[in-house]
């Protein structure tokens, strides 16, 4: 699956007929990537569909030199880990 990124929108998975069935979407703030929403469709749940748009995001950040701002649910508990403090804003 391919995960497109529209610049100051967010990352997104599209199905065959262009609807989106997963994403992760974000505001910028300055220097800041506000993570404010995650979407998978329930067909792709359990299949770390999630995790990789997660991942996408982060490298998407650090590539530019970004901090997180961890606004969803999801996000937020990715960053309790302590893992990402580095990149949290």
């Amino acid at each position: 699956m391919e995960i497109k990124h529209i610049e100051n929108k967010g990352f997104y998975i599209y199905d065959e007929k262009g609807e989106i069935i997963a994403e992760m979407t974000y505001k910028k703030d300055g220097n800041n990537l506000i993570f404010d929403h995650t979407y998978v469709s329930p067909l792709l749940r359990g299949q770390g569909i999630a995790d990789k748009l997660f991942n996408t995001g982060v490298e998407f950040a650090e590539k530019n030199n970004y901090k997180i701002v961890p606004v969803c649910s999801y996000i937020v508990k990715k960053f309790e880990s302590g893992k990402y403090d580095y990149i949290k804003a």
